[in-house]
């Protein structure tokens, strides 16, 4: 039997061919070069709708992007047919580098996150004041979710007319966070589209809010010529409503020059994800008096020098109450 050693220059040794085809395989991957910029609009099976300059776009993630997932609000790069014609279908090669990220997991246990929206510029955390009642702790969690993730969060407060906002409002007052109050009968006149829209304009703005708060007939509003089925009703027993909106959707703003992110209602909202340490950096005027913290500092022990950091006239004592709140949230449920 012939052996060949491995630098061997006989002619007369033949390659195996591939058996997929002709083409010689390689390990390096083209730069597609040429790819156009979108950004990624909604998600459904595995099929991505993207805006490619003023064309929509269906898409798909090429095996080369692994188990890394687009989400909405992705600027990505695409290849392949993108006249947005019926049945055809791009690849999306690249995703760019994101500027900020929305976050959860289904509860505090789970060790999986799920990226809700990337790039998004502002959280706004829907909540009803009444039909159903107000959940402080999801509030809660939403802005921890927003201050780890890179966003600003706005609070939009829906149905004044069944109750007053007085007391809610009372509870974030120290946080500073700005706020929309709205009722039905505004809403059905347009003045509570324009105070939120106000809020939006030239901003990436993710919606969040559990069930039957009023938070898609909210975006109908904002967004009347994509309008989304609504609730309808909210249950007589448990006080939550019936998830309507399944998947996040990207919708453009118009005449504001932004866009709203609907987002299906939650009714858990899990902060296994969370470093407590990175909550502390949306509150600049207690982050100068944690340097005299002890290593690994929760600030929320006894040695946490935000105490004497506060005592000595450096910062509102509400302001420190309030983050600790924040960061005792994944300690609390959110029925509490």
């Amino acid at each position: 039997m012939r052996r060949y050693g491995k630098h061997t220059d006989e002619d007369d040794i033949r390659s195996r061919p591939n058996r997929k085809g002709n083409r010689p395989r390689t390990h390096i991957r083209p730069k597609h070069e040429d790819a156009a910029e979108g950004m990624v609009l909604t998600v459904d099976r595995g099929r991505l709708t993207c805006l490619v300059d003023d064309r929509v776009v269906m898409a798909m993630k090429a095996r080369e992007l692994g188990r890394k997932a687009a989400v909405v609000g992705d600027r990505v790069a695409l290849v392949g047919d993108l006249s947005g014609k019926k049945d055809t279908l791009a690849r999306i090669v690249r995703i760019a580098e994101r500027t900020s990220v929305l976050r959860r997991t289904a509860d505090d246990d789970d060790p999986y996150e799920r990226v809700v929206v990337a790039n998004a510029d502002q959280l706004a955390v829907v909540t009803a004041l009444a039909d159903p009642e107000p959940r402080p702790r999801l509030i809660d969690r939403c802005l921890v979710a927003a201050y780890d993730g890179g966003l600003t969060p706005l609070l939009v407060l829906t149905k004044s007319d069944l109750a007053p906002p007085d007391k809610l409002l009372e509870l974030y007052g120290d946080l500073d966070i700005p706020y929309v109050v709205t009722s039905r009968e505004e809403l059905e006149n347009g003045d509570a589209a324009d105070r939120v829209r106000a809020q939006l304009e030239g901003r990436v703005t993710a919606f969040v809010g559990h069930s039957g708060v009023g938070k898609t007939t909210l975006v109908n509003a904002l967004v009347p010529e994509e309008r989304r089925r609504t609730t309808g009703h909210v249950n007589a027993v448990t006080g939550r409503g019936r998830h309507t909106t399944t998947s996040a959707l990207a919708l453009p703003l118009a005449g504001a020059g932004g866009w709203v992110v609907d987002t299906p209602g939650v009714r858990s909202f899990g902060l296994a994800h969370i470093d407590p340490s990175r909550v502390i950096n949306a509150f600049p005027d207690l982050v100068p008096g944690t340097e005299g913290c002890p290593r690994a500092c929760s600030h929320d022990e006894p040695d946490c020098a935000l105490d004497q950091w506060a005592a000595d006239g450096h910062a509102d004592p509400a302001r420190l109450y309030s983050l600790r709140r924040l960061l005792s949230t994944r300690e609390r449920t959110e029925e509490d």
